[in-house]
């Protein structure tokens, strides 16, 4: 089942799709080792700042790989795509979904990127996100505007988009407080739009909001913060008063911090 397909389905059963950044082979391993364990299916997500670590032809045939290697099922999205070159670029390396990130621009510009993107997508079956509405990134205030219910209709109806990332009280990053999703914007939304929503800046929600939020019509929810905490934490941790330099025995021990983090998200979600 692609993608597209998988997203569009959970969403009409008012289920959802955890979807992970991974950042190298570790933080892939760790994730797939938690989806393998819960027979969970699993979106591996990939930021322009991986792409440019890892390479897009060997990020997208490491995770290729990995899923097979380990029998998950599960797909390659592009995770806030700048440009129409970059969507364009995984799209013909083999990405499932991309996403373009235009939500800083205006209504109108937003719309018209956005558009380009979908038609480019179409030709490869290709799961299309969008971003409407403000999503602090990392260092920006967090200060709530959530995305109108009007907005996003009129965004949906105008673009053709699969997913729409809309914000409702989350942000980028970890929160400087404890958040509280604005659930009853969420269901106007909801209300008024037939596409796929995505709950970003999920690290540091409380369990029982992502719950709630999924039972409002959340179908896709992203993690990465907590991921690459989980991973540098243990790290720092077993190399501090360490003179062991065989990676071979270290890292082993930050991939099970990862699958446990998973498994521990996964168990929510899938609840």
């Amino acid at each position: 089942m692609t993608m597209k397909e998988k997203l569009a389905d959970f969403t009409k059963q008012g289920k959802a799709l955890l979807a992970v950044n991974f950042y190298n082979f570790e933080t892939l391993k760790g994730l797939l080792l938690a989806a393998q364990q819960t027979n969970s299916n699993l979106i591996l997500q990939l930021s322009e700042s991986s792409l440019h670590y890892l390479g897009v032809q060997p990020a997208i045939a490491m995770a290729r790989i990995m899923l097979t290697e380990m029998n998950v099922e599960g797909w390659v999205h592009l995770d806030h795509g700048s440009s129409i070159e970059i969507v364009k670029e995984c799209l013909d390396a083999g990405f499932d979904s991309v996403m373009i990130d235009a939500s800083e621009k205006s209504f109108e510009e937003n719309i018209r990127i956005t558009k380009e993107a979908v038609k480019i997508a179409a030709s490869y079956n290709a799961n299309v996100e969008a971003e409407l509405g403000y999503i602090a990134k990392l260092n920006q205030s967090q200060t709530v505007e959530p995305t109108s219910a009007d907005d996003a209709k009129n965004f949906v109806e105008a673009t053709g988009i699969d997913a729409l990332a809309i914000a409702i009280g989350n942000a980028h990053g970890f929160y400087k407080k404890t958040p509280k999703l604005r659930l009853d914007r969420l269901k106007e939304i909801r209300a008024v739009t037939n596409c796929t929503l995505v709950l970003h800046g999920s690290s540091g929600i409380p369990d029982e909001q992502l719950q709630e939020a999924i039972r409002c019509g959340i179908s896709k929810i992203n993690l990465a913060t907590e991921t690459k905490n989980a991973f540098m934490k243990k790290l720092q941790l077993l190399l501090a008063n360490n003179d062991e330099i065989d990676l071979r025995k270290i890292f082993p021990k930050a991939i099970d911090e990862i699958k446990e983090l998973i498994i521990k998200k996964l168990n929510v979600i899938n609840s």
